[in-house]
């Protein structure tokens, strides 16, 4: 992706996360990066487009501080925790991140545009919960009669639930990162001794 596109895609980030979707003009988010508002449409056609990419964006940004919270994870069970933990994080692009992604869903709610995309970032996101979800059990570190993908399913609808309430002020960081290890407790029982 051109340097360019980046700098306008994570424009759009901010302002999505300020103004919300409805709330994202293409004059204000010219501004915003720099760049004008021709420069916007050449890369991205026209709106739907630019917001459809955003979701993209938004979604390989979140993979990249999710990687970097589990590289020290000890298991994969910790790889699953950190992972998970790593969408409740006070660091501004992580904000940004989740502030847009849940404007990006509540707005597939109206726009079937949305939709597949954001189905088939979340089906990733789970699928990777999923596969560190057997790979605890395969080592002894989850229970065998859990279901992985329903497992990671119930996991990763949590961390959008507990984000919502904590960036919204309805609940504190520490209070949804401590209610979200107890859910990886609940669902994989407890960490063997």
């Amino acid at each position: 992706m051109a340097d360019r596109q980046v700098l306008i895609l994570e424009a759009a980030v901010r302002v999505i996360a300020r103004n919300g979707v409805r709330g994202l003009r293409v004059e204000e988010l010219a501004a915003e990066a720099g760049v004008s508002t021709a420069l916007i449409y050449y890369h991205f056609k026209d709106r739907a487009g630019l917001i459809r990419r955003t979701l993209g964006f938004i979604s390989d940004r979140a993979t990249g501080y999710t990687d970097e919270a589990i590289e020290d994870a000890e298991d994969a069970r910790e790889e699953l925790l950190e992972l998970l933990l790593g969408e409740l994080q006070d660091i501004e692009r992580v904000r940004e991140n989740s502030i847009a992604w849940g404007e990006l869903r509540a707005s597939a709610i109206f726009d079937a545009d949305l939709r597949g995309p954001l189905a088939d970032s979340t089906r990733s996101w789970t699928e990777d919960a999923a596969e560190m979800i057997r790979d605890a059990q395969k080592a002894g570190l989850a229970d065998l009669h859990v279901e992985p993908l329903d497992a990671a399913e119930r996991l990763t609808a949590l961390v959008e639930g507990l984000s919502e309430r904590w960036l919204s002020g309805s609940l504190g960081l520490e209070r949804a990162r401590g209610l979200l290890a107890g859910a990886v407790d609940a669902e994989l029982g407890r960490r063997p001794a």
